[in-house]
Formats: C-alpha cells, sequence, structure tokens
C-alpha cells in the first residue's frame, strides 16, 4: 500500500506539471489554458504515452492508480460546479432580457436534437445518441468572453446578450442532465420508480432552496466570524458535499446538481468574492488540473477507427453549426441583425470544462461507450479550437476604400 501511494504521488505530480505547463502553452498561442490541459492528458493517456500502462518502470499498480485519479477527477468536477454556482448571479437572469432566455433555450434544444439524430444515424441507441446530443447542448463562454474582452466588446449588446444567454444554457443543461439521470440511470425503475423519483427530485429541490435562501448566508456569517483557520473554507466544502450527497442519493439526481445549487446560494452571501477566492486556489491549483488531464488518461483516440472518424467529423461540425443555428436564431427573433444573430452563435460554440463534464458524468455512469466518449472529447477540443479564430473574423471591422480600419463599426 505505501508503494501504490508512492506511486500516486509521482503520478499526481506528472499530471499537474502537464497540466500547467499544457496550459501556459496555450495561453501562449491565444488559446483558451483548458485546452492545453486536456492535450496535456491526451499526451500522457493511451493516445500517446499511455502512462499508467506502459511505464511499468515507475507504476506497478495502474488500477489502482487509475481509482485514486477518478476520485481527486470527480472532485474537480464537483468544485468546478461550485464555482460556476458562485459565478452566477439570480438578477443577471432578469435583466438578461428575452434575447437570452430564447437564444440559451434554442442554443440547448437545437444542438440536443441535431446531436440525437446524428448519433442515431450513425448507430447509436436512442440512451447513448440523448448523451451525446447533450453534450453538445452544453457550452462554456469563458473562452468566447477572453476573447471578446481581448476585442474590446465584452459590453456591447451582444457581448451581454452571450452571457445571459450563457446563464440559461447552463441551467437547462444541468436540469435535462439531471431528468436523464432520472429516467436513464441506475435509478430508472418504470413508471412508478420515475414518479417516485421526480417526488424525491422536487422535495430535495424544495429543501435544498429553503435551506439556501435562509440557513445558509445566515449560517455562513456566523462562522465567518469565528476564530478558525480558514473556517469559511471549510464550511463551504463541506455544504458543497453534502449538497452533492444528498442530490444524488435522496433527490436522485446527478451530484453536480447539488454542486451548482450549493454554490448558487453560497453566492447571495456577503462574503462571496472570499468564498470564491479560496474555493479557485484549491481548485485550479490541484482538483481541477487532475479532472482535464485524467480525461485525457481516459480517452484513446486512436481507438477511433473506420467510420468512427466519419461520426467524429460529423459530430463536430453538427456541434458548430447547431450552436450558430440554434443561438442565433434566438437572437434574430428578439431582434439582432442578421451580423449580430451570427456573432452570438458563434460566441456559444465553445463546449470547454461544461462538456466535458456531462461526458465525463455519462461515460462514469455507464450511458455512452468509450469510443463515443472519445469522440465527444474530440469535439470539445475542436469546438475549443475554432471559437477564438472564429469570433475574431465575426468581430473583424470592415476596411474603409483607403484600406484603414472604420472606427466604431462594430
Amino acid at each position: 500500500m505505501e508503494i501504490e501511494f508512492l506511486e500516486f504521488f509521482l503520478a499526481v505530480v506528472i499530471i499537474i506539471v502537464a497540466a500547467k505547463l499544457g496550459g501556459f502553452l496555450s495561453t501562449w498561442f491565444n488559446q483558451p489554458s483548458v485546452l492545453g490541459e486536456l492535450l496535456a492528458g491526451l499526451i500522457l493517456g493511451p493516445t500517446v504515452l499511455n502512462m499508467l500502462h506502459s511505464w511499468t518502470f515507475v507504476f506497478h499498480h495502474a488500477d489502482t492508480l487509475e481509482e485514486f485519479l477518478a476520485l481527486m477527477a470527480e472532485l474537480g468536477v464537483i468544485l468546478l460546479m461550485l464555482l460556476a454556482g458562485l459565478e452566477l448571479h439570480l438578477p443577471d437572469l432578469l435583466n438578461a432580457g428575452k434575447v437570452s432566455a430564447l437564444s440559451g433555450v434554442l442554443g440547448v434544444l437545437v444542438p440536443l436534437g441535431m446531436g440525437y439524430g446524428a448519433a442515431v444515424l450513425f448507430g447509436s441507441g436512442s440512451q447513448e445518441a440523448l448523451f451525446l446530443g447533450l453534450t453538445l447542448a452544453a457550452t462554456s463562454v469563458s473562452i468566447s468572453a477572453q476573447t471578446l474582452m481581448e476585442l474590446n466588446v465584452l459590453r456591447s449588446r451582444v457581448g451581454l446578450a452571450l452571457l445571459g444567454a450563457a446563464v440559461f444554457d447552463d441551467i437547462l443543461v444541468i436540469l435535462v442532465l439531471s431528468i436523464a439521470f432520472v429516467l436513464l440511470g441506475e435509478s430508472a425503475g418504470g413508471l412508478s420508480g420515475v414518479l417516485l423519483t421526480v417526488v424525491n427530485m422536487v422535495l430535495y429541490l424544495g429543501v435544498a432552496t429553503a435551506i439556501g435562501i435562509w440557513i445558509l448566508p445566515w449560517l455562513a456569517q456566523k462562522i465567518h466570524r469565528l476564530p478558525i483557520s480558514r473556517g469559511t473554507l471549510a464550511f463551504v466544502l463541506v455544504v458543497c458535499l453534502l449538497f452533492s450527497y444528498a442530490a444524488e442519493v435522496f433527490g436522485g439526481m446527478a451530484a453536480i446538481t447539488g454542486a451548482f445549487l450549493a454554490g448558487l446560494f453560497l453566492g447571495r452571501t456577503p462574503i462571496r468574492e472570499e468564498i470564491e477566492e479560496g474555493i479557485s486556489a484549491l481548485a485550479y491549483a490541484f482538483f481541477v488540473p487532475i479532472f482535464f488531464v485524467h480525461i485525457g488518461l481516459a480517452v484513446n483516440l486512436r481507438a477511433i477507427s473506420g467510420n468512427a472518424w466519419w461520426f467524429a467529423a460529423v459530430f463536430t461540425i453538427v456541434a458548430i453549426i447547431s450552436k450558430i443555428g440554434g443561438s442565433g436564431l434566438g437572437a434574430r427573433i428578439t431582434g439582432f441583425t442578421n451580423k449580430e444573430a451570427i456573432q452570438l452563435g458563434i460566441g456559444m460554440v465553445s463546449r470547454g470544462e461544461v462538456g466535458l463534464i456531462v461526458a465525463s458524468f455519462a461515460l462514469t455512469a455507464g450511458l455512452i461507450t468509450q469510443e463515443n466518449f472519445s469522440i465527444a472529447v474530440f469535439m470539445v477540443i475542436m469546438a475549443t479550437l475554432v471559437t477564438p479564430p472564429m469570433l475574431r473574423a465575426a468581430f473583424a471591422k470592415p476596411s474603409s476604400p483607403n484600406g484603414r480600419i472604420q472606427p466604431g463599426s462594430q
């Protein structure tokens, strides 16, 4: 056992160094750091080096190591969803307006439907096709937001609508994920089982909301005043893990839903910034890099062969077109120009960590195959790669007849 733990320590060192180096190189080329961390995992995994299973002179207990790393990665997912909840402000939902609501909703439904259809067309069953479609429904505007900030258009009409649409997108994807988990996961048990699980879900959401609104803010401030070293951070972690545990055990939903709710309610406290700072430091220094690299360790792109590559290519194209079409249509219906609608749609293309969370959850629950999981990861990587250059092209200002950029043309 001592040797196993020593090997685990060494594996974690290699993973974190590779993740941070990959993230640094990615940002060096004006790409999001998550892309570099994913590629680091692919290089260390069976796609290239197959670190755990081929480096037998270093790692003698690959299966045990994979279990340890999977647990660390699961904590990384939980903390990511906690941070997602902390960053969400409920008033933003009210101020985002109908353009954000319609763009966010259509940005989920259209990719979900098209992804489902593409998966079925290539031979996937309805259950697996649903979760593959759900990976297309997810979005991650952190990558787009960074690009828009560089272009100085984040606070434009399109930028603000994009942020609002992402809020609706995230909430709807989490809701659909939980419902799909209820209907198709291990808890599924016929109509009576589904009805019972739905009742449990409603009860959990009701109790969690009551605790989150009336107890958590008050309790967080009380604990914040106690002379306990990092007492607030410990309290937040305890609440996050309890909400996650209760979501799956009592509510019949995904654990990540509970973590998201915990962040949503803790974000209403006056110490939200302090909580976010502490959780971010813990998450991004240790657990989140392990999660992203672990995705690569679980993927073998060399296993994609023959018709599977056709599916991967079609699935990626569908991922791009469906987001632009769905979210863009919502913006166009609500009064945006064609150019603005396309800009907003392109901003929603990147799946980033959200798509990875959905894919890894489905794989862990046995709802998609390893090959289709690899295809989903391939789609996430390609969608992440194409979003920044597409956004820059969409926001490019037209030149005047003398070749100069016309100011204020956006």
